[in-house]
């Protein structure tokens, strides 16, 4: 993925995994000689320590390819209006989409996405739901249940890609409307 620093919401609080992450990254820095053996110790206590991400993003910020770790859940919503994700924009683990009455459009194909695997809860109503995935990616629809709606997905593989290809899994309700999951369409140097 994109080694590009990526703001985070500096008071979100870090999980378990995030530090565990985190400390992966000093590990691999130190065993490239990036930073010294007493920097490393320095910088893992901090990690160990730290509440919120805001706390670490100094003990890694002048490291290669460091963008903050990934929340575990990230929670959409809306009443009556479209809700949009594309472009670089750090994907969670977990992501809930609650939307009533308005479109949901969410384009992974230039996220940031630090897992191989990523979830999506759909609670949707009067409302249509369209994920754009990046080229080699999988998707998983069997357990979203449609009410007075449909799904399209277009040249998508359901199973899961062997390799490091990304799988989506996409579960929860879809209530009069429609879930399309397709690639991003390309013409004469449009993305869409």
């Amino acid at each position: 993925m994109s080694g590009e620093f990526v703001p985070h919401p500096p008071e979100l609080r870090m999980s378990d995994a995030d530090r565990e992450r985190v400390t992966e990254r000093l590990h691999t820095a130190f065993g490239e000689g990036r930073i010294t053996q007493e920097e490393f110790e320095q910088r893992l206590n901090g990690v160990l320590s730290a509440r919120v991400f805001s706390e670490i993003e100094p003990l890694i910020a002048d490291l290669p390819g460091t963008a903050p770790p990934a929340p575990e859940l990230t929670q959409l919503r809306t009443t009556a209006a479209s809700l949009k994700r594309r472009g670089p924009w750090v994907v969670a683990r977990r992501i809930q989409v609650t939307a009533k009455a308005g479109s949901v459009k969410l384009d992974f194909t230039e996220a940031l996405i630090a897992h191989r695997v990523v979830e999506i809860e759909l609670d949707v109503l009067a409302g249509s739901t369209t994920l754009v995935l990046p080229r080699g990616a999988s998707v998983d629809i069997e357990n979203v249940e449609f009410i007075a709606g449909n799904s399209h997905v277009r040249g998508v593989p359901a199973l899961p890609v062997p390799g490091d290809g990304l799988h989506f899994v996409v579960r929860g309700k879809q209530r009069g409307g429609g879930l399309t999951v397709r690639h991003q369409r390309r013409l004469w140097g449009w993305h869409w």
